[in-house]
């Protein structure tokens, strides 16, 4: 974060403090009203909810056009919901991000 204004590092700051696993399940109306968006592994889930919490166009349109970001489909809802899944989130309002990163 070495080359980050102040007022970018407290926003990082912040959002990294109100990152947390959560189950799926407790997720499910927020999927259900299209406000989550899954984070491929690549990315830094507190980085990305930043963009988006600044409204940085470019960098979410870039991810969205590599695959990097996406609304969750149906078919990943059900298979989180039947693996009873946790997953790293953090609210970039109005949006939910999640990812599901594997520890190594």
């Amino acid at each position: 974060m070495s080359g980050l204004s102040e007022e970018q590092q407290l926003l990082h700051a912040k959002l990294n403090m109100e990152t947390s696993q959560i189950a799926w399940e407790e997720l499910l109306r927020y999927f259900a009203g299209g406000l989550v968006i899954v984070v491929a592994d690549e990315l830094d889930l507190v980085e990305v909810a930043a963009r988006f919490t600044i409204d940085d166009k470019a960098a979410v349109e870039q991810w969205l056009h590599a695959g990097q970001i996406a609304k969750v489909s149906d078919a990943q809802a059900s298979i989180w919901l039947e693996a009873d899944a946790l997953l790293w989130t953090v609210v970039a309002r109005p949006w939910v991000l999640v990812q599901e990163k594997k520890l190594v």
